[in-house]
């Protein structure tokens, strides 16, 4: 049964009791989200959403009464555990609504026995939009990024789109505008959790296509969100200021997409506003453009099976801190083209790589320091609890000593003294005041109460002795009586008629008796006399109230400790990010220092020459595994005058032999060292790459009818259509999947291309060896070769890039490596031998002097050869040698050799 049946429910139609009548109301007023319905210690699930949940999350499917005749499906979750039954829901891409209890069940009775209490959705659950720690990576932002296009672009082209992408658990706030060719690119390289654009575009399927290749969820809303008309205003409100000229210059698209950003969370967070940034524009001219499929080959965050540990991120990650890890992640996949932004970057990781005992005692100090930003975050939403607070005050308190530790040397990097300031800055009164109220080990949870420290509030310490220690003020205070009326027999007794009272023997009340105005008499029994007083019945009703009222003036200190952390929430942030810009540098220079790597040189030049260049991962996988050490190779593919263009190795080689590697290798020190960090080479200096590409391995696309070949030509394509004379590209075997001449042609015209048009520094792979004369007309081409030796028919990889072309491919001898059956390899190479005997007739040298330069390739048709293999094997099968005569064996060798021509069939090569 559907909750819009529910709803259409008639008066002829079974009775709906309150509570359901409440559900459907709330369900249908959010019909597009899972419906968290709290009742006492649960959330609960009804119709449909029941059903999803519990097919989800692996829980039971009940039912709880009936309606319109029909069961009425019902699962729930306790609201202790909720957080993990959320982020499995979110992961799988579902949005929940939460829906609170807004009252006390007893002023809701007030009202009548069958009144509800009343609930309402607080919180709409997204995954752009979670902040708890438990459903969210420390070491990732959790961007949720709108989009919006508008006709007309400043940037050329028909159309220009807008991109604002937020972290609201860190207030992170940035916009920028891009292009068609850069969409893409930008989406991937923000990786947002989560979409947001108008519900129009999605109507488009190949625009839809694209934007499902960056893997967020996308959540469609209306246009209306996107007025740029009103964008200015709106933002303007949102941060209460008058203008936004103190933020920066803003683009239209960029104005639309950052309101329509601001709309969503006010929809999503239904009123609460995080402490958000105001917005920072990103220029894409300031970062190298990586495309997504170059992201994927190169695997710089996940590897191919979208997995972290493997990558490049996991390799390089040696911070402590959270709000370090994310600023490396940022870092890595945005690297700069300002040369003098990365060199400040490089001064910072110099600095802690020649100050190994401030760096490390810095790095101690930042392993405990927790994640400020994000409990600010939680704090300022009114989620934050007892363990925020500790955050903040924990947090603060590194600040202070980590400001301490660096303040041995008198000269600092730009950037570490910028990070220096703010961690100067920070309110430290706000964290000594949070030192002293908080508890070192505080519940979760603010309701539970517990968590202000002994000794912060004298009136707290006297409602929590009277509450936990109501017998001793009640010892005590019988003592005093006792001592006082000289009754050593007097009691101060307790029962649920009268409560607390006074007891003594009948024939010892003299005293009490004759002072009615201060012991009130209460009831005469046998052999004693009960009374009370004013002080113990005042403090009967302070044991009473003592705990509720111990907790509520734990709330008021929170709140106000609340207050004042929201107040100084820009310093505290600026705190935090100044800890992770310190760990992030101390991190780069413990790696350099550890894994031997150096500082590059940076700088506008087209220079790309790697000196002992190593693949990072490669590397580590091999020290971790105890392997060989790892081969370094040079490259130089700088020009090689001051007016040329940058260079191209056609590198040829084996499979296994390491030419993928190399490939990938030189393009990670590109993007390390634009990064900021130093890079795994004896030396490198590097001019500025401004795009990088990489076209390697093999993959289908089948959700969008795309071949392993398609897909490679596509990526191919952009490769040819956008790179420039500052790019760095990355080509592997291009045209291995299709018909041998086909694909010859296709890798020869994409190398003239590459040479006289996009006159890039580039890396070309290849198992065509023809290929290797163009080196004879193209002046900035040069053959390099992985060396291998053979040894008892085995080939041995070294692993070593030297100049020159490979002469065969050892096709065969990996083959045999790979365990393929004997048998096999052995008719292999009677093929193989066949075949280049025909092939000696027609040699590659021919064809280079047949095309001129960046001809068009007329695909030369198959020869037909005559071949005897098949025929000439049944013939020997029937001969035994051992029976013959040398006279007849050599008449059967002529027969056989007769026969060669009579009995062929072609066969095409």
């Amino acid at each position: 049964m559907s909750v819009q049946s529910a709803q259409k429910a008639g008066p002829a139609d079974a009775k709906v009791t309150p509570m359901m009548a409440q559900y459907i109301e709330i369900k249908t007023a959010n019909p597009d989200s899972l419906l968290f319905y709290r009742m006492g210690d649960f959330y609960e699930l009804f119709f449909e959403d029941a059903e999803v949940a519990a097919r989800a999350l692996g829980i039971t499917l009940t039912k709880r009464g009936k309606h319109q005749g029909e069961d009425i499906p019902m699962c729930g979750v306790p609201v202790h555990a909720a957080d993990d039954y959320l982020q499995k829901l979110i992961a799988l891409g579902h949005r929940v609504s939460v829906c609170e209890q807004t009252e006390d069940p007893a002023e809701a009775k007030k009202r009548g026995s069958k009144s509800v209490v009343r609930r309402d959705v607080v919180r709409l659950v997204t995954p752009g939009t979670i902040t708890e720690d438990r459903l969210l990576d420390a070491g990732a932002n959790n961007f949720l990024a709108a989009l919006t296009r508008l006709r007309g672009s400043s940037l050329g082209g028909d159309a220009v789109y807008g991109l604002a992408w937020v972290d609201m658990s860190t207030g992170s706030f940035q916009v920028c505008e891009t292009d068609d060719q850069r969409l893409a690119s930008d989406i991937v390289q923000i990786s947002p959790r989560e979409l947001i654009l108008a519900d129009n575009l999605l109507q488009e399927k190949d625009f839809r296509q694209t934007l499902e290749q960056a893997g967020a969820a996308l959540s469609p809303v209306p246009r209306a969100y996107f007025d740029s008309a009103t964008a200015t205003d709106k933002l303007a409100q949102y941060f209460g200021v008058k203008t936004l000229d103190g933020f920066g210059v803003f683009s239209r698209a960029e104005l639309s997409a950052a309101s329509g950003i601001l709309s969503y969370i006010e929809k999503t967070q239904l009123g609460e506003r995080p402490p958000l940034d105001p917005p920072a524009r990103q220029s894409g001219n300031g970062r190298m453009l990586i495309d997504p499929a170059t992201r994927s080959n190169l695997e710089l965050s996940r590897t191919l099976s979208g997995e972290k540990q493997g990558s490049l991120l996991a390799t390089i990650d040696k911070t402590v801190t959270g709000s370090g890890s994310r600023l490396l992640a940022s870092r890595l996949a945005a690297p700069l083209l300002d040369p003098e932004a990365i060199s400040k970057r490089q001064d910072a990781v110099e600095f802690f790589f020649e100050n190994e005992i401030m760096r490390e005692g810095l790095r101690q100090t930042l392993k405990g320091a927790p994640d400020m930003a994000r409990s600010l975050s939680r704090i300022a939403l009114h989620r934050g609890g007892p363990r925020d607070v500790l955050a903040i005050a924990t947090g603060l308190r590194a600040v202070r000593t980590a400001f301490e530790q660096t303040s041995k040397s008198a000269e600092y990097p730009a950037e570490i003294a910028a990070a220096r300031t703010a961690l100067g800055n920070a309110p430290h009164d706000l964290g000594a005041e949070l030192d002293r109220a908080i508890k070192e080990d505080p519940p979760l949870l603010k309701r539970d109460g517990g968590f202000i420290a002994s000794g912060y509030d004298e009136n707290l310490d006297e409602l929590r002795a009277l509450r936990d220690e109501s017998r001793k003020v009640i010892a005590k205070l019988q003592a005093d009586y006792g001592e006082e009326l000289g009754l050593r027999s007097l009691k101060i007794k307790h029962n649920s008629v009268l409560g607390w009272f006074i007891e003594a023997p009948t024939a010892q009340t003299e005293k009490m008796v004759a002072d009615p105005g201060r012991f009130i008499h209460r009831q005469t029994m046998a052999g004693a006399m009960r009374f009370t007083t004013t002080e113990l019945a005042d403090l009967e009703s302070k044991i009473a109230s003592a705990g509720e009222r111990a907790l509520a003036i734990e709330m008021e200190i929170f709140d106000r400790l609340a207050d004042a952390i929201v107040e100084s929430g820009d310093l505290i942030k600026a705190a935090a990010h100044g800890l992770g810009v310190l760990d992030v540098s101390a991190a780069l220079a413990k790696l350099a220092q550890e894994d031997g790597y150096v500082r590059p040189a940076i700088d506008g030049s087209r220079a790309f020459h790697i000196t002992g260049g190593r693949h990072p991962v490669v590397e580590r996988a091999l020290k971790t595994s105890g392997g060989d050490a790892f081969v370094a190779n040079d490259a130089d593919l700088g020009p090689r005058t001051e007016t040329d263009a940058g260079s191209i190795w056609l590198i040829t080689g084996p499979n296994m032999a390491g030419k993928s590697t190399f490939l990938r290798q030189n393009a990670l020190i590109a993007v390390m060292a634009q990064m900021g960090a130093f890079v795994p080479a004896y030396s490198a200096h590097i001019g500025i790459v401004d795009r990088l590409f990489s076209r390697v391995g093999a993959a289908d696309d089948l959700a969008r009818g795309r071949s392993t070949f398609m897909v490679e030509m596509v990526e191919t394509a952009a490769i040819l259509n956008q790179a420039s004379d500052r790019s760095l590209v990355i080509l592997d075997e291009i045209g291995r999947g299709t018909a041998t001449f086909d694909g010859l042609s296709i890798a020869w015209a994409s190398i003239e291309h590459l040479h006289e048009i996009n006159k890039s520094r580039a890396l070309f792979a290849t198992h065509y060896h023809e290929l290797t004369v163009l080196s004879a007309k193209l002046d900035r081409l040069s053959n390099a070769t992985v060396s291998v030796k053979e040894w008892n028919g085995d080939v041995i990889f070294l692993h070593e890039i030297v100049p020159g072309a490979a002469d065969r491919s050892y096709g065969i001898q990996v083959a045999k490596l790979a365990g393929l059956p004997p048998s096999v390899v052995e008719r292999s190479k009677q093929v193989l031998s066949q075949l280049e005997e025909q092939d000696r007739s027609s040699p590659a040298e021919n064809l280079i002097d047949e095309l001129p330069l960046f001809a068009t390739l007329q695909p030369a048709q198959p020869k037909t050869t005559r071949c005897v293999i098949e025929p000439a094997l049944e013939e020997l099968d029937r001969l035994n040698p051992d029976d013959m005569t040398p006279r007849e064996a050599l008449e059967a060798l002529y027969m056989l050799k007769s026969s060669r021509l009579k009995n062929s069939d072609p066969i095409k090569n």
